[in-house]
């Protein structure tokens, strides 16, 4: 990958990066991974990306992508691992990404959810349109409307404390 690429291409992307990385890693050798596979692909990839929609449209769903295969090929190899979300010690490795604590009980409730309700629940908080998620996601506009609005339900009883 040339530096130029990097500059360019890649880091003032690298927030829209960082966000999804840290949605889906609990310790930051797994985000670390995360991240310079989403870079690798967004290099391998450029030759793909016609211009139809804007490149950060295609960050996210490059970094989305990347993310779910690396968590699904984890849970193949951990496949018989239960892993529960321990607050505590999440919080802890979280907290040099998240100073508001607010954000950072907002970060661990999104972590309780799928991955895919994950994916567009980082888009919805980075203000993209219905449009917009449907196209980096592959569903319709009407689909995200219903699941945002189930995901915010999810998230207000996570954070009330009525889900564990």
């Amino acid at each position: 990958m040339s530096k130029d690429f990097y500059k360019q291409f890649i880091l003032p992307y690298a927030g829209i990066i960082i966000k999804i990385c840290r949605a889906y890693t609990d310790t930051e050798e797994d985000f670390q991974d995360y991240y310079q596979e989403i870079c690798l692909q967004l290099w391998r990839s450029r030759k793909n990306f016609k211009g139809d929609s804007k490149w950060s449209t295609w960050v996210y769903r490059i970094s989305l992508n990347v993310c779910l295969s690396l968590l699904r090929k984890d849970k193949k190899i951990n496949k018989n691992k239960v892993e529960l979300v321990d607050v505590v010690s999440t919080g802890q490795q979280q907290e040099s990404v998240f100073s508001n604590e607010s954000m950072k009980l907002l970060y661990l409730a999104i972590k309780q959810l799928s991955a895919t309700d994950r994916a567009i629940i980082l888009l919805y908080l980075e203000e993209k349109s219905y449009q917009e998620i449907a196209h980096i996601m592959g569903l319709s506009s009407n689909n995200i409307g219903v699941r945002i609005a189930r995901i915010k339900k999810k998230l207000k009883k996570l954070l009330d404390g009525k889900i564990y």
